[in-house]
């Protein structure tokens, strides 16, 4: 049954979806003396791949691998070129097209190119460009969901090397639209201080106080050793893959764990961090393991700014995505918290979920009551992204 046909119940709030981007978004955007050292894409003649390049001229990303959605061969077989990318990954039109067909009101909006965390502007090696691009990105997003701003989700980038700077452009951005923060949850593998560190406090404050979420997307350190050469030799491409995506699913789980004892959720209360394509299954066992130890380590009594557990932080603060899981939203809702979850198709990455949407989401919660079901897959989105109530049916099923 493909998603044409499947049965839709509902409409659904899909809070991570990613944008290839054009190849002028930054030539066309960024004053002139930074056009010839701006991100652009470069397509190499005899095999036709192109590729995004930043700064040093090493070749970063191949446009296609972050567009695969619909492609025929399995991954890391994936379109050559924009030329040959499905439309719906770049234009916005066809993006809603898209997304009526399947029944999803709303798209979350994240990078590519810049990195899931603005890590790859580091690159460029210059503080004037490095801003300018994130900036570029960032009203290239509100031009992008123009057809239809009440149907996207645009997520900000943030020059996260530069606290002012982030603050800044998180005022900026709020008061343009924009509806939350792109940031690294492990800022130490960029040289920078950790989650605790006070001198992330400006940039948690002006979150809050313009009320927009922080999402610490998988991705966002580094991938130093998951495409090592030995292991593609030994374990193929597919085995690979499927190490590193793993990897850095649990990668998010360290990065909750980091954020529930670094003091940041009780110094901000009103402050909302969502943790994005990490998935969910793991959850009940970090909270568990973060109250354990919180316990036994006395935390409680040596930081007197935790007037909770870890686990209530979690319930306070914090929001999770799932993606492909079926077992977790089953079994596992009511350890997590029904408020704490919502629904992700990581549309058009190798992962994503694509003409199966509905099927995977029958399968998670066929068994859920309505009440839970509408709280997954839309009003806990809703709420935290202020999405207006659709006044439309959701579309009726061809087949």
């Amino acid at each position: 049954m493909s998603a044409s046909t499947a049965k839709i119940q509902d409409w659904v709030i899909d809070t991570d979806t990613h944008i290839t981007e054009p190849g002028d978004l930054w030539t066309s955007r960024l004053p002139a003396r930074f056009k010839d050292s701006a991100p652009q894409i470069v397509r190499d003649p005899e095999t036709q791949i192109e590729t995004w390049r930043i700064g040093d001229g090493e070749g970063l990303l191949p446009v296609g691998h972050a567009s695969v959605a619909g492609w025929p061969e399995p991954f890391p077989a994936a379109p050559r070129n924009m030329d040959e990318v499905a439309k719906a990954t770049y234009d916005a039109s066809a993006r809603l097209e898209y997304m009526d067909r399947v029944g999803i009101w709303s798209m979350a909006l994240y990078p590519n190119v810049g990195g899931f965390g603005s890590q790859a502007f580091l690159g460029l090696n210059d503080p004037e460009l490095m801003l300018a691009c994130v900036r570029a990105y960032n009203d290239f997003l509100l031009d992008w969901i123009s057809p239809a701003p009440h149907r996207f989700i645009p997520i900000m980038a943030t020059p996260f090397w530069d606290v002012d700077a982030s603050v800044k452009e998180i005022e900026r951005c709020a008061k343009l639209g924009h509806k939350g923060i792109l940031f690294s949850g492990a800022p130490q593998s960029h040289g920078e201080p950790i989650l605790a560190n006070p001198h992330w406090d400006p940039l948690w404050a002006a979150a809050q106080a313009c009320e927009l979420p922080v999402s610490f997307h998988i991705g966002a350190g580094t991938f130093d050793e998951g495409f090592s050469q030995e292991r593609i030799e030994l374990t193929g491409a597919g085995g690979t893959n499927g190490y590193v995506a793993t990897s850095l699913f649990l990668d998010n789980g360290k990065q909750l764990t980091d954020l529930l004892f670094s003091g940041v959720l009780p110094r901000f209360p009103d402050l909302k961090v969502v943790s994005v394509e990490s998935g969910i299954g793991f959850i009940p066992f970090i909270l568990e393991a973060c109250d354990y130890t919180f316990e036994y380590g006395k935390v409680r009594r040596d930081r007197p700014e935790f007037e909770l557990k870890p686990s209530e932080y979690f319930a306070r603060q914090v929001f999770a995505c799932y993606l492909f899981e079926e077992h977790a939203p089953r079994k596992l809702m009511d350890s997590i918290g029904v408020d704490n979850i919502m629904f992700e198709t990581d549309y058009p990455h190798p992962v994503c979920l694509y003409d199966n949407v509905r099927e995977k989401i029958d399968a998670a919660l066929g068994d859920a009551t309505p009440e839970a079901r509408h709280k997954v897959l839309f009003e806990n989105a809703a709420n935290l992204y202020k999405i207006e109530v659709p006044d439309v049916p959701p579309p009726v099923p061809v087949g």
